[in-house]
Parts: C-alpha cells; sequence; structure tokens
C-alpha cells in the first residue's frame, strides 16, 4: 500500500470528519493513487463476501446509509470485484443485474468530492459486521449449475406477474391461489421423493430484503409466507433483511410469493385510501400501519390453511413433511441460536385493521372455496 493511502486511511477508523476531509485532500492531490484506492475498495468488498455478506445485502445497507452516489460507487467495485470469477454461486446473477447503473446524466464530480465519497463508503464496509453464511462465497467450489428454472418457478412467477398486473380483484384472486396451491404441491412432491429416497440435502438460506416503511408488518408478511411454505423467518431489524431458511426447492417460491404479496397489499392499500380520502377522511399513517399488520395477519392464517388442506390430501406423507420442518428447525437454531421476539409496535386504526383484513381476504389462496368471515 502506498504511503499517501495508508495516511488516507487512517480516517476510516476516526470518528471525526475533519481527519475524513485531510484524507480526501490528499487522495485528489495524488492522481496516481486512483488505481490502488480501487483495488483496496475490491479487497473490502472480497473481504465482506467471507464475512457472510452478498451484493444485495451490500446495496440494500448502503442505500439505508449512505447517497446514490455511494450505491453507484458500490456498484463499480462489486461489479470490478466478481469479474474476474468463473462462476458465481447460486442466485448472486440475478443481485449483481439488479445493481445501481451509473447516471449518464450526471456531472463528473471533482476529485475532492469523489474522493471523499469513496471514503464514506469505505468507512461503511470497514465496520459491518460479520453476518452468518447462508451459500457459498465467490472462489468457493460450487455445485453443479442447474439447466435453467425449474419448470415450476417459472409457472409460480407467470401466474404472480398476472395477478400483479390485472386490475379485477376476482381475477387477482385466483391467480395468486393457483400460485401457493402449485408452490404446496412442490413440496409435497419433494417430500414425496425424501421419502421414497432419502437425500443428503440439507436446509439452505436466503436473505430477502424488508425495507421501510411498515417493515415490521412486511417482516410478518414474509414470516407467514415463510412458516406456510414449510421454512422459517428471522427479521434483521438493523440491517433490513429476513433470513429465510428452508431446503432449497421451497426457498425461491417463497421469496417470489412474498415479493407479490407485497405489491399486491400495496395496490389495495393505495385503493382503500383513495376510498377513505373521498369519505372525507384524511390518509394517516396509523392507517397504512393497521392496514398492513391486518393483512399480513389474515394471509398468514389462509396459506396455513391452503397448506394443511394440499398436504391432507396424502397423509402417508405427513411424517416426512414434519422430518422436513423438524431440519428445518434445527438449521434456523444453529445459524440463530439467540433470536428473541418483538412487540409488534404500531398504532392502532379500525379502518385499516378492517381493509387490511378485506384485501387478504380478495388476495385468495384457493379458489371456489368460501371466503374467511
Amino acid at each position: 500500500m502506498s504511503g499517501i493511502i495508508g495516511k488516507a486511511f487512517e480516517a476510516l477508523y476516526a470518528s471525526d470528519d475533519a481527519s475524513l476531509d485531510t484524507a480526501a485532500s490528499l487522495l485528489a492531490a495524488d492522481p496516481g493513487a486512483d488505481a490502488e484506492l480501487a483495488r483496496r475498495g475490491e479487497e473490502f468488498v472480497r473481504t465482506l463476501w467471507g464475512r457472510g455478506w452478498q451484493p444485495a445485502d451490500l446495496e440494500r445497507t448502503a442505500r439505508r446509509e449512505l447517497s446514490d452516489e455511494h450505491v453507484r460507487l458500490l456498484a463499480e467495485l462489486i461489479r470490478a470485484e466478481t469479474a474476474g470469477y468463473e462462476r458465481l454461486p447460486h442466485r448472486w446473477r440475478a443481485q449483481l443485474d439488479g445493481l445501481e447503473g451509473p447516471d449518464a446524466g450526471a456531472a463528473r464530480p471533482d476529485r475532492f468530492s469523489r474522493a471523499t465519497a469513496v471514503l464514506e463508503l469505505y468507512r461503511l464496509l470497514v465496520r459491518l459486521p460479520r453476518l452468518d453464511a447462508v451459500g457459498p462465497v465467490p472462489g468457493e467450489a460450487l455445485p453443479p449449475a442447474a439447466a435453467g428454472e425449474p419448470r415450476m418457478l417459472t409457472r409460480i412467477r407467470a401466474l404472480l406477474a398476472k395477478a400483479e398486473a390485472t386490475g379485477y380483484p376476482e381475477e387477482a384472486e385466483a391467480l395468486t391461489a393457483k400460485a401457493q396451491e402449485l408452490m404446496a404441491r412442490h413440496s409435497l412432491d419433494e417430500a414425496t421423493l425424501a421419502a421414497g429416497a432419502p437425500s443428503p440435502e440439507t436446509p439452505g438460506a436466503i436473505r430477502i430484503g424488508v425495507e421501510p416503511p411498515y417493515e415490521q408488518a412486511k417482516a410478518i408478511l414474509l414470516d407467514a409466507v415463510a412458516t406456510a411454505n414449510h421454512c422459517r423467518a428471522v427479521w434483521n431489524e438493523a440491517y433490513g433483511f429476513s433470513t429465510v431458511v428452508g431446503f432449497e426447492a421451497d426457498l425461491d417460491p417463497v421469496e417470489l410469493l412474498y415479493t407479490s404479496l407485497l405489491v399486491q397489499g400495496t395496490a389495495a392499500m393505495t385503493r382503500a385510501e383513495a376510498e377513505q380520502r373521498a369519505g372525507g377522511r384524511k390518509r394517516t399513517k396509523s392507517f397504512r400501519q393497521s392496514f398492513f399488520l391486518a393483512y399480513a395477519n389474515r394471509l398468514g392464517a389462509r396459506l396455513s390453511a391452503t397448506s394443511r388442506r394440499v398436504a391432507a390430501e396424502a397423509p402417508t406423507l405427513l411424517p416426512a413433511l414434519a422430518s422436513r420442518e423438524v431440519a428445518v428447525g434445527a438449521r434456523t437454531d444453529e445459524l440463530f441460536p439467540e433470536t428473541r421476539t418483538t412487540r409488534v409496535r404500531a398504532a392502532w386504526d379500525e379502518a385499516g385493521w378492517t381493509d387490511g383484513s378485506s384485501a387478504a381476504d380478495r388476495a385468495g389462496l384457493h379458489p371456489n372455496r368460501p371466503r374467511l368471515g
């Protein structure tokens, strides 16, 4: 490491911004340090892969803590660091594709401003804690690459996309219902295979962003989706994500359904607010909080009811399902030995709760059956 870089990096561990300004001045005055500065940034990112972080986790944290300029700088670092690997872990390609792209219309900052932004980003990176690993990191031995997306997952994705796009609640209800039933039957098929020829597969995990506002209600909704599909979810409020633990075949469908229900719930809340305003009532934060909590609470019951109904069609497989859920519970306890419960923090709004419950009923999860009262 050059002397300039070493001197400037002392500011990463200082608590005052004056040190950062001095360090940025040093870097701005020495264009020859740019390559070393970028290389050191890639090293910080590489170190975080080994500490359990993934591209989406880093971008989510940078977006919460810093500015759009920092997020773009981070995306550059991540792309540069991951470009040298022949293969990347499963799900990383989608995370890389989702990174912030360069802002073609933005004016290029002066050297001092850019150096300041780089140091602010690096200061965040060096202070991030270790996370529980949820998969292999670049450079490790990886399982054989799957040939395309499973057909079942493609069908679920298509159904949920149609449910989000339609303007007719009844059609969205039927499409979402079919998607959840496909998920439940697929999980049953996996249990059938495990019962016939037990495999060495063990539960894995993925992280799913749970973003403000109303993140507590969203975490409850994700937990409901995970539980109904034989997974477990653990919320990390500080870093804005939940870790979903489950067998590989269940993880992607859980993320798909959660994301779709969130989109549908937000659209339903917007319609409910419009009706409230038409009735002369101002929209309130308590209305939205109560709406999302009721939506999550009611959907949890309905998702579980659908899974139980499908499982009841094959009672001989109940022991296999129970065994898989025990394995998921054990893996969750292994990853998170010190979880704790959190009290729901929300102002009560009766209209919001009623409308949220109604929206969950309209989301419908098993067609041709009466809705919950």
